[in-house]
């Protein structure tokens, strides 16, 4: 049976679409492409199992819809599986009615946030066969591919799977975290044209890079702004030889040199200083530079230093308002002291801190944001931080901010086009001109002599100053992006 894992080319006329592995979608003039890990361990494991598989992202390849169609009619497979998020759905729902009309009998799967929280919307909306909800939809896709081989009753299914069964939408239960990560092999990179995802992305300093994910996947996941939770109600990790075997094959026999765990959280306690020890042991971290997420307020310097010496590089933190009334409503269990401190530590610790911030939110006044504001300026203008990202706040379909501004009718639209970050979709108590001035005001920092002079300062080798170009570079395009209309761009993935 042949299957192909697909992103399909979307609307390119407000940029490249940063669809795979992000809990934020947006439209990037500049392109970046993000390793998306889950669907990596879809194909690897229907290939260890003796699917043929075949890996289609042609958003990283750039490759058209009459491509992308001519290749479904070459390869004539059995099964189109995709990935999707809110703000591509509709576009996924006529691209799947477009592959059904090619062949006879051909399959289409949809998985991902949006149609875990709308999955009877999808199956509504088109003649897609499948949903799989939950973030284990690697293993969900696994077991739904025997059934289709072998012909087996749809009672077989494992929970999480909606179909259609003469005429009718049904399902197999809600969806269980009921697998060991340790279970999963390491990711096929080959088949996953892992290079797609090496090289263009503002993440790293060093490449060749990659993705790797140690844990599914926020152990706090209350953010109420956050999708994800929805896919991952339940915090597992792998372990930590696992892990470090994954490292220690990727630089042996790829020759990476930075790796991103995209974890929503990484994990803390006996399992980081664990790890870290591990990295220090088998030398890795002479030969590879780590990147991972990290929440304020929950290390020490003691452990943002061990982190130092077992190889980590940026630590990614989730800031989102200086206002602690907007922390506490958020659900962060976050105190606004705790932001700088932490910054403090990563930074003192010889760490990269890279801080992600929000505006928008419905009940922040503008002079709240410009508080939210100006913290960030001067975490980065002092060097406590060191890059930033700036988006306007999304209520996506399955977190608890999207259930709460619809109960309020706070939502402008649910018209999911719409929800790409490049204008609010909340109501708001201050103009859209004032929230573009508010992210143009934050990348504009690239600018201020105080910034520029610190940057220099830290250069070390030629891979700074390329690091710092690139980044003056992306700041100075998202300052323009906001002269022409109210959205935002990421500088970084988050």
């Amino acid at each position: 049976m042949k299957i192909i894992f697909a992103y399909p080319p979307l609307n390119t006329a407000k940029g490249t679409p940063l669809l795979s592995q992000n809990r934020q979608f947006q439209y990037f003039k500049n392109p970046t492409y993000i390793y998306p890990v889950v669907p990596a361990y879809v194909a690897t494991l229907l290939k260890k199992n003796g699917f043929n598989i075949i890996w289609k992202d042609c958003i990283a390849e750039n490759l058209n819809k009459e491509d992308f169609l001519n290749f479904i009619q070459k390869e004539n497979p059995d099964v189109v599986a995709m990935e999707t998020k809110t703000p591509v759905v509709k576009q996924h729902w006529k691209i799947i009615d477009e592959i059904k009309g090619l062949k006879e009998g051909i399959k289409t799967i949809l998985c991902g946030d949006h149609v875990t929280a709308l999955p009877l919307e999808s199956m509504q909306n088109s003649r897609v066969d499948f949903v799989l909800t939950g973030g284990d939809y690697d293993f969900l896709l696994l077991n739904l591919s025997r059934i289709l081989k072998n012909s087996e009753p749809y009672i077989n299914l494992e929970p999480g799977i909606y179909y259609r069964d003469g005429g009718q939408i049904k399902n197999s239960g809600q969806f269980v975290l009921r697998h060991s990560l340790d279970d999963l092999p390491f990711i096929d990179r080959d088949l996953t044209q892992w290079k797609l995802y090496a090289f263009k992305n503002g993440n790293f300093k060093k490449t060749p890079g990659t993705y790797i994910m140690s844990g599914r996947d926020c152990w706090w996941g209350k953010c109420k702004f956050c999708s994800w939770p929805t896919l991952y109600p339940v915090f597992r990790v792998r372990s930590v030889n696992n892990v470090l075997d994954e490292i220690g094959m990727l630089s042996r026999e790829y020759g990476v040199k930075e790796i991103m765990d995209d974890t929503g959280t990484f994990p803390v306690g006996k399992w980081l200083s664990d790890f870290c020890e591990g990295m220090i042991e088998r030398k890795l971290s002479e030969k590879v530079v780590l990147d991972c997420n990290m929440r304020f307020g929950v290390l020490n310097l003691r452990e943002y230093s061990l982190m130092k010496k077992a190889g980590f590089r940026l630590v990614l933190f989730g800031l989102e308002s200086a206002n602690q009334k907007t922390l506490d409503r958020i659900n962060k269990n976050l105190k606004v002291e705790d932001i700088i401190n932490s910054c403090k530590m990563a930074r003192n610790a010889g760490l990269y801190p890279h801080i992600t911030i929000m505006f928008g939110y419905p009940w922040e006044t503008y002079k709240d944001a410009l508080r939210t504001l100006e913290l960030g300026k001067w975490l980065l203008r002092k060097g406590i931080a060191y890059t930033v990202q700036a988006t306007i706040v999304m209520p996506y379909p399955g977190s608890k901010l999207f259930d709460e501004c619809k109960e309020r009718g706070e939502l402008v639209t649910e018209d999911w086009d719409d929800y790409d970050m490049k204008k609010p979709v909340m109501k708001t108590l201050f103009g859209e001109d004032k929230m573009s001035k508010l992210v143009q005001g934050i990348y504009s920092v690239a600018y201020n002599p105080e910034f520029i002079l610190r940057r220099i300062a830290s250069i070390r080798d030629i891979s700074d100053i390329l690091y710092f170009v690139r980044g003056f570079k992306k700041a100075s395009a998202h300052i323009l992006d906001f002269c022409n209309h109210g959205g935002t761009e990421q500088l970084e993935n988050r």
